[in-house]
């Protein structure tokens, strides 16, 4: 995380017609705060802090708990240092799998390897501090727990000149200049240079390379149509649906690793929703017509190409919950408009949010409030503040260790890959929409419950007969898998599952050449079959080596119904094209 990527101080904004001068003076104080506390509510923290606060000091059984936690691992630590006096012992804790920022040799020599077991033993206490504490609300316990664990990482022994010898060893290598090298990425990250300097990935030159023509565009998307790149093609065509939260060439990023290409390779003709990057005209676009001028746009425009043969429709993220909701719509009202999709495929798409992983920790009433004023004065939620939420749920990676790496030790930044290119490329979400879906979905989970309105009735996703594939990803924090997989427990149609290494965006960009090592468990629950829980279905289903790609791909050729020639499915009406692409809207920051 670079000192550019905080938001700019903010501007009051307009507001909204009909406030009261004391509703606009609310919405610049919010907006101000949101500044200092990265988009998050003071409320909702205070009140966790609270909620914990009384009940430890009315329990003196934790209390009592705590303290003896506390002399065990003084003693510990005590014992440690006595023994790595005469000679370099084994440690006496160990940071947990994932936590890198003590690997490197140099932490293992006295003094370095005390400091940072104590601080180790510090976080494992204030955990133990800040869960289990009788009466304290779930999600009170979760939000103070996380903020605690970002205080604490903010700490860290790591981050600091003197007490990190991997930056100590660099600077006396390099006579200081690391730190000289630091300094100059600090001004230009504070100047805002690095934002703007190229990086060799921008949509069309280093991603979005796959040929094809923008054949439909509205206020909200274009929609992609891909060139066939083999002499026959399924006769059904894949929609694919993006979050509209990020670009769309997730799926379609550098050669190697586009999920687009590598489909039209094996004989797939392959349609894109390019969403538009609203701006502050955009406020009032809500979930509905996300829904109708995105989904139910694409799916017309696509049956209207392909006269005869149904859509094989995938949706990524929050893509994936609206397609599912389209679908679910679709499929209420029934007859040939229901026909139109044969199959459905979810990539680490989330439709009942009871545990949306450590994201539910911005979603409150007192959190989405909050959001609400700071949206309202711009019309929309700035891409970097959601970039700045994802980057806190990983602190330690995503904002401190960089800044070890940018300002200590004096790294350059340049991207060097075309998934780091593409997250940095933030878009923006209007307030209508955001808020609508953040509380219909998040806070009340309306899909799971039946709630959800489409045309003034509710949907519902048991309604859904056509095949299924849903992926989950075993490291993602911004849909979990265990949520991922709730949906077998909400529609009854044939359900296959595919468990894959690697998290929300890496788990799903993973091409059968270069996995590196991933693997995958599949398996398929018939329309009748039984219901197995997750622990029950990991034991079931068996591992797979390599990319779930071509597993994805057997699936999608098993429920085509013919063969077509290439020829046959080609654009042939110059004026049916608008643009070559990745067109217009993705190049829109």
């Amino acid at each position: 995380m670079r000192i550019s990527d905080l938001p700019s101080q903010p501007a009051t904004g307009a507001a909204t017609p009909g406030e009261t001068p004391v509703r606009e003076l609310d919405r610049a104080l919010y907006a101000q705060l949101a500044w200092w506390t990265q988009g998050l509510s003071p409320a909702s923290l205070a009140a966790a802090a609270t909620d914990w606060l009384v009940h430890l000091a009315g329990s003196p059984d934790k209390q009592r708990e705590l303290v003896i936690k506390a002399q065990r691992k003084l003693l510990r630590l005590a014992a440690s240092a006595a023994a790595s006096a005469h000679q370099n012992g084994a440690p006496c804790i160990t940071p947990l799998p994932q936590d890198r920022r003590f690997a490197a040799p140099e932490w293992q020599a006295w003094p370095f390897n005390l400091i940072h077991q104590a601080f180790l033993f510090e976080q494992q206490w204030w955990y133990n501090a800040t869960t289990g504490v009788p009466g304290v609300t779930r999600h009170h316990e979760q939000l103070w727990t996380f903020a605690v664990r970002q205080a604490l990482d903010m700490f860290s022994p790591s981050n600091f000149l003197p007490t990190n010898p991997v930056v100590l060893k660099e600077t006396w290598r390099s006579g200081g200049m690391n730190l000289v090298m630091g300094w100059h990425n600090a001004l230009e990250d504070a100047s805002g240079a690095a934002a703007t300097a190229p990086t060799g990935f921008e949509p069309g030159r280093g991603v979005a390379l796959t040929p094809g023509k923008v054949v439909y565009r509205n206020r909200l998307i274009e929609l992609i149509e891909y060139e066939p790149a083999t002499p026959t093609v399924c006769a059904e065509p894949v929609l694919m649906v993006p979050p509209w939260i990020m670009k769309y060439y997730i799926l379609d990023l550098s050669p190697a690793n586009s999920l687009v290409r590598y489909l039209v390779g094996q004989g797939h003709t392959v349609f894109m929703i390019s969403w538009k990057n609203p701006d502050a005209a955009d406020r009032d676009l809500g979930m509905d017509d996300y829904l109708q001028l995105g989904v139910m746009a694409a799916i017309d425009q696509v049956a209207a190409r392909r006269p005869g043969y149904g859509i094989q429709a995938l949706g990524y993220c929050l893509g994936g919950t609206l397609l599912a909701i389209a679908a679910a719509a679709m499929a209420r009202e029934g007859g040939e408009r229901d026909e139109r999709l044969v199959s459905l495929t979810l990539l680490a798409a989330q439709v009942d949010f009871t545990e949306p992983g450590e994201l539910g920790l911005f979603i409150d009433e007192s959190q989405l409030n909050f959001l609400d004023n700071v949206m309202a004065g711009k019309g929309y939620l700035d891409g970097t503040q959601m970039e700045g939420a994802f980057a806190l749920l990983n602190a330690k990676d995503m904002v401190w260790s960089r800044m070890v790496q940018n300002y200590l030790m004096g790294k350059g930044r340049r991207v060097t890959s075309d998934l780091a290119a593409w997250n940095a490329d933030a878009t923006r979400m209007p307030y209508r929409q955001q808020s609508e879906y953040l509380r219909s979905l998040y806070l009340d989970n309306d899909l799971a419950q039946g709630r959800y309105r489409v045309g003034g009735s509710p949907v519902a996703l048991s309604d859904l007969h056509l095949p299924m594939f849903v992926l989950g990803t075993r490291r993602d924090t911004v849909a979990p898998w265990l949520s991922v997989y709730k949906l077998h427990l909400l529609a009854d149609t044939e359900l296959t599952f595919c468990l894959t290494d690697g998290g929300h965006n890496a788990g799903v960009v993973n091409p059968p050449l270069a996995n590196g090592g991933h693997g995958y468990q599949i398996a398929t629950r018939a329309h009748d079959g039984r219901y197995l829980d997750p622990d029950a279905w990991c034991a079931a289903a068996p591992q797979q080596s390599g990319s779930w790609w071509p597993a994805w791909e057997h699936w999608l050729r098993s429920h085509a119904t013919a063969q077509l020639a290439a020829t046959a499915v080609t654009p042939v009406d110059p004026d049916a094209v608008l643009d070559d692409a990745p067109g217009h809207y993705v190049l829109v920051r």
